[in-house]
């Protein structure tokens, strides 16, 4: 009995402790990334996307290799049919019709057919096209794993932003309870008045109703982060603070949009068009088959598989080998329609992919100028911060001295708050604007590295 309230204490012990690492389990960028990576459905779905790929191209081999099947069948005729015939024309005679049975009672029969396609345009190019459709679904996983990692970047950014300004409120609110604190007591010995004392028990209020908002808006943004992860929403995590650390860039005038996913997705595209506007023109070609057939029929009044010749049941076999030519002549003009639509496809493809190049240049000089805004404004608000910081503190020594009011104390302690939160969006809008620049270089990965 001992032994087993010691088993199950520990195995208590065990469960205990693994919960208290899942609550306390620390997420750095990059891991956070990667499992989404892993476990994200849009991730998942991409690579069932290649895999099915693979069957399409094991499909299309299928057109060029030949087809065998096997094919038996056993008929049973109950009433034969019978026709008139005049025997006497057989032998040169007077007439003399006479009714003649045709066929067996029972009919068996069992054989081999094979089918070859020996010229087929249309099945050469759809094995082309398989494989490029292959390289589509892989450039498109590519481009959803770009689009993943932009996603948990920008909320794992978020998240900490709003952490960095609840901290900054938790700060203001014991600076604030000092401050009431002293009030207090000046206040019990008559030195302070008791409106000065509510004045700062309502700011306290204020804020530490703010803190719970912040708290709530943290709450929201983690689990958006543990959507955009692929996590379960109940998982505990704490972010790495390093991962918000500033890091400048050399900043490229130019930026090859031909290396982007978005333009390799659209090339492909019109690779998978060509193919198939080849196909329709496939139309224009002749087609060339190869059929065999290797068969064993059985026929008599018996049952053929139980039954031989001396049971009146005969048995034969036979075989044939067919080349079919078709060769197209006119159909109307519908293979030339078909061939311009196919054209007009690619037409359309090419501009699209001429404004999206637009697009992704674009995409590149705003983030590449928000980038440089976003580092003047972080050394404006680091400034800010710090002349906030130094008037904080001159006012609350004059203040301890009577000279300055409560009013200019809240309120520099309010504006310390605000630049701080400054300082803080500063970094949001720096990191978002440097998600942006990796992006609109295709570097992305640079954030798994």
């Amino acid at each position: 009995m001992t032994n087993w309230r010691n088993m199950a204490l520990g195995a208590l012990l065990f469960a205990f402790s693994i919960t208290e690492l899942q609550a306390q389990e620390t997420v750095t960028l990059k891991q956070a990334i990667e499992y989404a990576l892993q476990n994200k459905a849009d991730a998942q779905n991409a690579q069932l996307d290649i895999r099915n790929a693979d069957y399409q191209i094991m499909e299309a081999k299928a057109g060029a290799l030949p087809k065998i099947n096997g094919v038996a069948n056993i008929t049973y005729n109950p009433i034969l049919q019978t026709t008139a015939l005049d025997a006497g024309a057989f032998s040169g005679g007077p007439s003399n019709i006479q009714l003649i049975t045709l066929g067996q009672k029972w009919n068996a029969g069992a054989g081999v057919q094979l089918s070859q396609a020996l010229f087929n345009q249309q099945v050469f190019i759809g094995l082309k096209a398989a494989k490029s459709t292959k390289e589509f679904y892989q450039l498109n996983a590519q481009l959803t794993e770009e689009q993943i990692i932009e996603r948990v970047s920008n909320a794992y950014f978020q998240v900490f932003t709003i952490q960095q300004k609840k901290e900054t409120l938790e700060n203001s609110y014991a600076s604030t309870e000092k401050a009431r604190n002293i009030i207090k007591s000046l206040f019990d010995n008559g030195l302070a008045k008791k409106i000065d004392l509510d004045r700062t028990n309502v700011n306290l209020t204020n804020i530490n109703t703010i803190l719970k908002q912040q708290q709530n808006a943290i709450n929201q943004a983690e689990n958006a982060l543990k959507f955009y992860m692929g996590m379960p929403i109940e998982n505990k995590i704490e972010l790495v603070k390093a991962d918000m650390e500033i890091t400048p860039h050399l900043l490229d005038e130019t930026v090859a949009s031909d290396e982007r996913s978005e333009v390799k997705i659209l090339n492909k595209q019109k690779e998978l068009l060509q193919y198939n506007k080849k196909a329709v023109e496939a139309a224009y070609y002749p087609t060339v088959n190869l059929n065999a057939n290797y068969s064993w029929q059985g026929l008599g009044d018996k049952f053929p598989l139980t039954n031989g010749k001396k049971n009146g049941v005969y048995w034969a076999d036979y075989s044939a080998i067919t080349l079919g030519v078709n060769i197209p002549i006119f159909n109307g003009f519908a293979t030339k329609a078909r061939v311009e639509m196919a054209q007009i496809e690619l037409d359309k493809l090419d501009v699209s992919i001429k404004d999206t190049k637009l697009g992704l240049d674009l995409s590149y000089q705003n983030a590449k100028s928000q980038i440089e805004n976003s580092l003047l404004a972080l050394e404006n608000q680091k400034a800010n911060v710090r002349l906030a910081e130094t008037v904080t503190s001159n006012t609350k020594h004059n203040y301890q001295y009577g000279l300055a009011t409560l009013t200019e104390l809240l309120e520099a302690e309010n504006a310390l708050v605000e630049a701080k939160n400054n300082y803080s969006n500063a970094i949001l809008e720096y990191k978002i604007a440097e998600i942006q620049y990796y992006k609109a270089k295709g570097e992305l990965k640079t954030y798994l590295k």
